[in-house]
């Protein structure tokens, strides 16, 4: 090859000579940059910016409409291994033709959580297939398999497993350790990420915030002795937002955030999310790792040629030959059909007394808080369609004949003053925010000092029939909330109501 068309450029050399030899040309700080989540273009050599991270759990998150599957949960109550690996190849070939239209659509996936589903009361449960290790394991495999594609030599998009590991808890999560024994995360925990690896599915793991029996994740020594022993390839591990800092913030388990950069590089951290888009923070912390003597040249080599094996498998240097470049699978009929197809596999009947199902031309009523909703989660995409259980009746059974009823009580609020309250503009789906305190519903005015992009609760209604009727719904545990009419609910915001 001639230098301006270096080897790393030919696609008949191995894939393992094009890493070296692409990574012999860099700069130390070049590849220093190239630790940070936002990795910057290298001009000189055409190698284009780079990031770690697209959020694709059930569906594109996070960048736009897009074909919105159930949730992990559903997917996981399916036990349906190939319906799931479809899901998977679905959503990397949106992910793809996303990409094509917006640059920062990344083809390095974080998905799926293989986290199992130990504790009922875990608020991530929905983010996870099951708390049996073997589904989990099966499913697991099965989309990332869809991820990644069948393609010998060009991934179509590079899967990241989270969380690594044994990770239920969010209160203080940061700093939580979870005590596992031995056996437990040999035959648990760690079973659940062990399939997809050796399957030659995944591009590697991305720790989780907990400690593991008083150890940190991004430090665990399971990166090594386990996730690098289960298969000969290169695997990635990008830690997860902020989890560096968190090492001297949050644990003070250094001192220094240099010794924390330094210990999570040589424990097998690749790709360091932190700081935002801001990746000189994370940058100089390493140099100065370097210069101090707590890492060497070599570590820093060690991740950047995990990095670039990631890259070359995206085809990101063969364009002529990616087999996944162009695409235009994105909103199709077959999506939406499989769409409806996990949708309806994910249901879960215990019981069936005979009514179902339920016979052309019975009346029906519809009644709870939810059956006219349709909600998101933290990684749902924006949906292009909407379709909640109301609307289903609707249509199977037509409107006049299905009779809907939310369940919950109408209540009013008086202040403390004696006004009741009022919600401007309770008619249009925009929340607004409050907090009810006192006793038989009286509402201190103080706390209705409102933020300046809300309107502010009124206190001036003369009487029970003035104010605004709020949804009172009773969730038990000694949650409540409080509905106004068009959607808006009143809650506490640290900063204002």
């Amino acid at each position: 090859m001639t230098e301006d068309q270096p080897p790393f450029r030919d696609p008949r050399a191995t894939r393992a000579a094009r890493v070296e030899d692409l990574l012999a040309r860099l700069t130390p700080d070049e590849k220093t940059a190239l630790l940070h989540q936002f990795a910057p273009a290298v001009e000189r050599l055409g190698v284009a910016a780079f990031r770690t991270g697209q959020e694709a759990l059930h569906g594109v998150a996070w960048m736009g409409p897009a074909t919105v599957f159930p949730q992990a949960v559903g997917l996981g109550a399916t036990w349906n291994e190939e319906l799931v690996r479809r899901v998977g190849e679905a959503v990397s070939r949106e992910i793809r033709t996303m990409r094509a239209r917006d640059g920062r659509v990344g083809l390095n996936v974080w998905a799926p959580t293989v986290n199992l589903l130990r504790n009922p009361l875990w608020g991530r449960n929905e983010e996870g297939y099951a708390e049996d290790p073997r589904l989990t394991s099966v499913l697991a495999t099965a989309y990332t398999r869809g991820l990644r594609g069948d393609h010998p030599d060009y991934w179509r998009t590079a899967p990241v497993l989270k969380h690594w590991l044994a990770h239920n808890n969010e209160t203080d999560r940061a700093t939580t350790s979870s005590s596992v024994r031995p056996r437990v995360l040999r035959e648990y925990d760690l079973r659940a990420f062990k399939g997809a690896v050796e399957a030659g599915a995944v591009a590697g793991v991305m720790p989780a915030y907990n400690l593991v029996n008083g150890r940190p994740n991004h430090l665990s020594p399971a990166l090594r002795e386990h996730l690098r022993g289960w298969t000969d390839q290169e695997l990635l591990v990008c830690s997860d937002a902020g989890a560096p800092s968190n090492l001297v913030d949050a644990e003070a388990y250094f001192d220094t955030h240099e010794e924390a950069t330094a210990a999570a590089l040589r424990a097998g951290v690749d790709s360091f999310t932190d700081h935002g888009t801001d990746a000189s923070v994370i940058t100089g912390r390493i140099r100065r790792a370097l210069e101090r003597g707590l890492i060497d040249a070599s570590d820093i080599d060690t991740a950047v040629r995990r990095q670039l094996t990631v890259r070359f498998r995206l085809g990101e240097f063969d364009p002529e030959r990616d087999p996944h470049r162009e695409t235009s699978a994105f909103d199709t009929p077959g999506h939406r059909a499989l769409a409806q197809e996990a949708a309806e596999q994910a249901v879960v009947l215990l019981k069936n007394d005979g009514l179902l199902p339920i016979a052309p031309g019975r009346r029906i009523a519809l009644v709870g808080p939810l059956a006219d909703e349709c909600k998101l989660d933290w990684y749902s995409g924006t949906l292009i369609h909407r379709s909640t259980p109301l609307d289903g009746l609707r249509e199977r059974f037509g409107t006049d004949r299905v009779t809907f009823a939310d369940g919950a009580d109408r209540i009013g609020l008086r202040a403390m003053t004696g006004g009741w309250v009022r919600v401007p503009g309770a008619g249009t789906a925009e929340k607004t925010a409050g907090e009810a305190r006192g006793a038989e519903g009286a509402l201190d005015p103080a706390l209705l000092a409102g933020r300046t992009d809300l309107p502010p609760l009124t206190c001036d209604a003369a009487g029970p029939g003035e104010a605004t009727e709020l949804a009172l719904t009773d969730w038990g545990n000694g949650l409540i909330t409080l509905r106004a009419p068009g959607g808006r609910y009143l809650s506490v915001a640290e900063d204002g109501y």
